[in-house]
């Protein structure tokens, strides 16, 4: 990773203060599980978003069923859902208002076309790549 590329990565995960986490889970041993946890941890407020688990309590937030139904505004938004789901929650972040800041893309998600959508609507983006590792490789720099 560039110096440059690194800094981005410092920056969005400093500056998004409270992340929606598409695809959220109650079940610690699902990997989304443990980037919540660290995400609070680090002092970032998370805000589940599973349809099955909505108004459902997840590591003290409210469960929302969709971007469109939490009712303030979201610095970034981390999905935890399969490529071909990923497209559907970027236009449903364009359509927010205001809209979120950041797409970021878990590990081995990479959609581009969703990417570029969010680009051209003024949101930065992240792919393949988890905020967990990429704090922890931070916190060794």
């Amino acid at each position: 990773m560039t110096a440059e590329e690194e800094d981005r990565i410092a920056r969005i995960l400093k500056g998004a203060r409270v992340v929606a986490v598409v695809g959220a889970s109650a079940n610690p041993a699902r990997p989304v599980y443990g980037v919540m946890r660290l995400l609070q941890a680090r002092g970032h407020r998370i805000v589940p978003v599973n349809p099955g688990l909505a108004g459902k309590t997840l590591m003290g937030e409210t469960v929302h069923a969709t971007l469109s139904d939490i009712p303030h505004p979201v610095d970034m938004i981390d999905i935890f859902r399969r490529p071909e789901a990923v497209g559907a929650v970027v236009d449903e972040a364009i359509a927010l208002d205001p809209r979120p800041g950041v797409i970021w893309m878990q590990l081995g998600i990479v959609v581009p076309e969703a990417a570029l959508r969010a680009r051209a609507a003024g949101m930065e983006v992240v792919m393949d790549r988890c905020p967990a590792i990429e704090y922890r490789r931070l916190d060794r720099g």
